[in-house]
């Protein structure tokens, strides 16, 4: 009753009392019929309709009722009309434009805005136009198209409206070309020099299958990809040729290839599959029509690609194996992984070194032994040997590498065989018991190192180098041998006998005097000690032994050692044997060592202490080149450049040989001998 009345304030007491939906939409609907506008978003922000209340708030600002009311009915009644008649009596009839413009219902909006708003007809006849042409009535987009550019130039107003006649020009172009007449159409384009435009008319025409003047508007716009993709499918190679210079897709260069193909433009398509990536083509046509096998050859041979260009290495090895050229053909054969192929081939044509060195780090067990197989059927049995030691047949090997005299080979296959009947029979070989000639025992030594049986090496090393010292001579020789065992046991984690060790350091000491003598150092005193180590084995060194003693006598006294070579002089003159090998060197020599004999040392100075460091194993301070803890009676470490004990705070370990060294001792060797420290210990082991 009170909605009724218009009594609206005691109806909103009511609905508050109340709280029904209904009665509060019943209430909204008679303020806005009133136009209560704020008395409606009270009831809209009640009900919780934030549209509504928005809608409402923006027009609570409105003071023209008739302008208000228009709003108002379309909100109410959705009465477009009724609205169109409020809002063309209120202050701003342009609403009504604005009202049909919503709704798109553009011939309504351009009526009206030809009465009232004049000035907005060319955008909302561009608006029509792009309308009419979505939906596909191109003929009257086109006709409004040019009525809007028409009323552009009526009002005069072209820079306020440039971004209109723009749109509309587009248009135009757009809807010229969909309703065929394609020359006037791409006419405007050009024209109007817009890329994007250039496009879209482009797949216009793409749509309508004029594929040739579409690749000239994308060419026009720089879209060189789309341009070419069209000037080759209309098989167009001339324009094709120019626009592929800046085309980037590589299944363009495909294409293209293909059509240089067909065209007979062999060098053209071979220049463009290269560029698409397409190996198999490129190789076909060299192979083929133009007749360039080495550029086929190259490619299948740089390429990284071997599994994807498998079909094309084959098709290059089967023209290879046509053309009597079995070299290249083994070669192809091998790259595209057909190894039994390429092993038949090699067999049939005396190929076989080529074959193997083509493909050199061979696994397959059967191919290996085809390969050992031939050779020894060629009576090559070095190879054969190589090959059966390979593939682990060490018994044909070692019967293999003896037939030639490969002896040590033999000795390595032997060793990796682990065999007893093996090891027997290289024993027996080696001792003479097959051709009746004892080998060099050296080779024995080599065969306990290559089967592990490194005490037997040790003690068979000892008579080698005894060996070599007492009858040949070659301290080089024994140096080497002792120092490879004693390498060979430590890496195995072996002990190492003591008399093995005092041999190297004995050898190795007498290394050092000869570096020193070659310095012309000036250090008698260090010489001289080393050399006092080297006299008291100086029995293991007869050919040098007199020359090592006088040598020792000379030194101790230039480095005032007097007692030391008085020790030594009267040693030499008492020893019957030493006393006859000095009788024979130089009388200046003999003259001097008597005369050490028979100087007395009465009243002269005592021989001078030796200096003293600390011991690295018990720390007690002892003798710098003493090699013995004197608590644990162990051996100490010896630094290979100076012959001294290690010390623990001047430690380092060569890394060319790996023994260890004093570091000051080292950094002056080097420098000295101006060498890389790789290098440094090749020259005193003898060891490369």
């Amino acid at each position: 009753r009170n909605v009724a009345l218009l009594r609206l304030e005691d109806a909103w007491i009511d609905a508050l009392k109340i709280g029904l939906k209904h009665y509060w939409l019943a209430l909204a609907n008679k303020s806005m019929q009133v136009m209560e506008v704020d008395l409606a978003i009270r009831i809209y922000r009640e009900l919780g309709d934030a549209g509504m209340v928005f809608s409402l708030q923006q027009l609570s600002e409105i003071e023209d009722k008739h302008l208000l009311a228009g709003h108002l009915s379309l909100i109410l009644m959705d009465d477009y009309d009724h609205a169109q008649a409020l809002f063309l009596t209120s202050s701003k009839p342009c609403t009504a434009v604005d009202m049909r413009v919503d709704l798109m219902q553009w011939e309504q909006a351009v009526t009206l805005a030809t009465s009232f708003a004049p000035e907005r007809t060319p955008e909302l006849l561009q608006k029509y136009g792009e309308c009419l042409e979505a939906q596909g009535e191109y003929e009257s987009s086109l006709r409004t198209y040019e009525m809007a550019v028409g009323a552009l130039e009526d009002m005069g107003h072209i820079d306020l409206s440039r971004n209109v006649k723009i749109y509309c020009t587009r248009g135009i172009a757009r809807t010229t070309l969909r309703l065929g007449n394609v020359a006037y159409g791409i006419q405007i384009v050009r024209d109007i020099e817009d890329k994007h435009l250039c496009c879209e008319c482009a797949s216009i025409l793409v749509s309508m299958k004029q594929f040739h003047d579409a690749a000239v508007l994308y060419e026009f716009a720089g879209k060189d990809d789309e341009a070419a993709e069209l000037f080759i499918k209309e098989k167009d190679k001339r324009n094709a040729s120019r626009v592929m210079e800046k085309a980037s897709s590589s299944h363009l260069y495909l294409s293209y290839g293909s059509l240089c193909e067909e065209e007979g433009d062999y060098k053209a398509a071979v220049d463009s599959y290269e560029r698409g990536n397409d190996a198999m083509s490129v190789i076909r046509l060299c192979l083929g029509k133009l007749n360039d096998p080495e550029k086929a050859f190259s490619l299948v041979r740089t390429s990284t690609k071997y599994r994807s260009l498998r079909s094309g290495v084959k098709m290059v090895a089967d023209y290879c194996e046509k053309k009597s050229n079995f070299l290249a053909a083994i070669e192809f054969w091998l790259i595209s992984e057909e190894n039994d192929r390429a092993l038949e081939l090699a067999k049939s044509n005396k190929c076989m070194d080529n074959f193997v060195e083509l493909l050199k780090d061979i696994e397959d067990t059967s191919t290996l032994r085809e390969v050992a197989n031939y050779y020894n059927e060629h009576n090559d049995a070095k190879k054969a040997g190589f090959f059966f030691d390979k593939c682990g047949e060490y018994g044909q090997a070692l019967s293999s590498y003896l037939k030639c005299g490969e002896i040590q080979h033999a000795i390595d296959s032997a060793g990796k065989a682990n065999n007893d009947l093996l090891t027997h029979r290289m024993i027996d070989f080696l001792m003479g018991e097959t051709d009746g000639q004892t080998k060099d025992p050296s080779y024995v030594y080599e065969l306990y190192i290559a089967l592990g049986k490194y005490a037997d090496a040790a003690k068979t090393a000892i008579i080698i180098a005894k060996q070599y010292q007492e009858i040949d001579g070659d301290y080089d020789a024994a140096h080497r041998t002792v120092y490879k065992t004693i390498n060979a046991l430590e890496s195995h984690n072996v002990p190492v006998p003591r008399r093995l060790r005092e041999m190297f350091v004995t050898l190795h000491t007498f290394e050092i005097v000869k570096i020193y003598a070659r310095q012309k150092s000036d250090d008698h005193e260090e010489i001289a000690r080393l050399l006092l180590r080297v006299a008291k084995f100086a029995s293991g060194l007869p050919q040098h032994k007199i020359r090592i003693l006088i040598s020792t006598v000379i030194e101790c006294q230039k480095g005032c050692l007097r007692d030391s070579a008085r020790e030594w002089a009267t040693h030499i003159c008492s020893s019957q044997d030493l006393k006859k090998e000095l009788n024979r060197q130089p009388k200046k020599l003999k003259t001097k060592i008597q005369s050490v004999v028979r100087r007395s040392n009465h009243g002269g100075a005592k021989e001078k202490k030796e200096m003293l460091s600390a011991c690295p194993i018990s720390g007690s301070p002892i003798p710098v080149t003493q090699l013995e803890c004197p608590v644990t009676k162990d051996m100490i470490p010896m630094c290979v450049c100076s012959g001294r004990h290690m010390e623990l705070d001047d430690w380092c370990i060569c890394p060319n040989s790996g023994l260890p060294a004093l570091y000051s001792h080292y950094k002056r060797y080097i420098e000295f001998n101006k060498v890389e420290s790789s290098n440094t210990i090749s020259s005193m082991t003898g060891c490369e």
